[in-house]
């Protein structure tokens, strides 16, 4: 049994009697849980130490070609065990990592972090960590942006009842209902991809951001300290960095990174919070496996388990945006250290779970089934009260008296209701309207009248005006990645 204390004995305690995420153990990519490994992470950080090394030989400081080779042989000879004593005995983690790094590395151990401060190798990885998490994250909310867009296409002229307040409401179609949803996620795709290219590199500032260590370094050469800001930002892919930092970058960064994914959540929320109440109706269903169990005790269950959980993955992600906004609120002056614990539980438990819910909405988007018997039902049950207003004027086109048709209808309404709410009844309007003789002059006219493609207005041109203009644009980038199939954990 590790001893207590012993950060890398209990990392070693991977089995069945330790605690894991469900994050990284059930739900979410090998590709996502990589780039939050301390593997990824250890390895950014002596690649940020070489890069620096690199950047201050060229600009004249005594480093050699051999201490440079010999970082570059070693970026992935990580003795974690090692680093895992070295922490337990000094308590600091980048200095453990200093350490083991210059124990394979003897002759460039000297140069190894030269003017730098942890948060030179801490908070720039976690801004490269953020920003490839955010190009994992973009081709996946595109590919579910592109499966519903082939699934509002396809249903863009099945009409269906409309909801406000989950209340029967004006007729629609189904592709343009879905196009409420894709326009959510659209919006979420610029968001996202917005702030991944606002994303700056901390870069190289030292302790208090001054750049005094390094001032210092170049004997008092203030261009060659800013030649090497620039040199190792460019190295590290980023366009700028900050010219303003205190110890870290300013934490309000993390507070933009996770409000576009907590905003992403709310969609995605949204979007299968519809699905299930729709699976409720009978209308629509996620993918069913042919072995999936519905429920242990009720085996003709087919419960919707896919959108249960994005929505329970959702809350946490629309949740965790609360901690950046603490964070950022209480950094006293040039920095304190209780952001630390706190942001590596929410930003990469952030990105697992957004990764997560675009993984299973998109298996739920390319598996969708419509059943139009159960929708054209429920539309006729409701279509008979939308058309009074047509078999009004119709009548009073044939010459009939408005107020007279008004009252006939008024009556002939509430006995069919009453039909419905009192005796579980079918909605039996048009039979009545078709057995009263005054209205004998339009009954020719009923069928045409109760055609519910008549009642969706322009949905299916705003659906396909929709798809063109905006969304077949904002896809044009991602068109490479668009074939790949979701893949579905646990």
């Amino acid at each position: 049994m590790a001893a207590a204390g012993d950060r890398g004995g209990r990392e070693a305690a991977c089995g069945h009697d330790s605690y894991r995420s469900p994050l990284a153990s059930r739900y979410a990519s090998p590709e996502m849980c990589f780039l939050f490994s301390d593997k990824y992470k250890f390895r950014t950080w002596r690649q940020l130490w070489l890069w620096l090394a690199e950047a201050e030989q060229t600009l004249g400081l005594p480093i050699t070609d051999e201490q440079i080779q010999e970082m570059k042989s070693n970026l992935d000879n990580i003795d974690f065990r090692m680093a895992a004593e070295e922490e337990k005995q000094l308590r600091h983690d980048v200095m453990a990592h200093v350490h083991t790094f210059a124990h394979c590395c003897p002759k460039a151990a000297s140069i190894i972090h030269l003017g730098a401060t942890s948060c030179y190798v801490g908070d720039n990885t976690d801004l490269i960590i953020l920003r490839n998490a955010f190009d994992l994250l973009l081709p996946k909310l595109a590919r579910v942006i592109s499966r519903l867009a082939d699934f509002a296409k396809e249903q863009a002229d099945l009409p269906t009842l409309g909801f406000t307040h989950f209340q029967p409401a004006q007729l629609t179609t189904v592709g343009k209902r879905c196009c409420l949803w894709i326009q959510d996620l659209c919006m979420d795709l610029q968001n996202l991809k917005r702030v991944q290219d606002e994303l700056r590199f901390r870069g190289v500032k030292g302790t208090t951001g001054t750049q005094a260590s390094f001032l210092q370094l170049f004997e008092g050469d203030d261009q060659k300290v800013e030649q090497l800001d620039k040199m190792v930002t460019e190295k590290a892919g980023f366009k700028r960095a900050f010219i303003i930092t205190g110890q870290t970058y300013t934490r309000k960064v993390d507070i933009e990174v996770l409000s576009v994914l907590a905003s992403l959540g709310a969609s995605v929320h949204k979007i299968c919070t519809d699905i299930r109440l729709l699976a409720n109706l009978k209308e629509m269903e996620e993918p069913f496996e042919k072995q999936q169990i519905g429920s242990s005790a009720m085996p003709y269950k087919r419960n919707p388990m896919r959108s249960e959980r994005c929505c329970s993955l959702a809350r946490h992600l629309m949740a965790l945006v609360m901690d950046p906004l603490q964070t950022a609120s209480v950094q006293w002056f040039e920095r304190t250290l209780d952001d630390s614990a706190n942001r590596r539980i929410c930003l990469a438990e952030a990105f697992l779970t957004a990764d997560t819910v675009l993984n299973t909405l998109q298996n739920i988007s390319e598996g969708l089934v419509v059943y139009p018997k159960v929708i054209e039902r429920r539309v006729q049950q409701e279509l008979p009260f939308m058309a009074t207003e047509n078999i009004i004027m119709a009548m009073v086109k044939a010459g009939g008296n408005r107020q007279d048709c008004h009252e006939k209808i008024r009556v002939l309404s509430q006995q069919a209701a009453a039909v419905v709410k009192q005796e579980g009844g079918d909605n039996d309007l048009i039979e009545r309207i078709q057995a009263d003789a005054y209205f004998s002059p339009i009954h020719s006219q009923l069928d045409h009248l109760l055609d519910p493609s008549s009642f969706t207005g322009r949905a299916s041109q705003q659906v396909q005006r929709f798809l063109e203009e905006e969304v077949c644009p904002l896809l044009k980038p991602y068109e490479s990645v668009m074939k790949v199939k979701a893949e579905l954990r646990l």
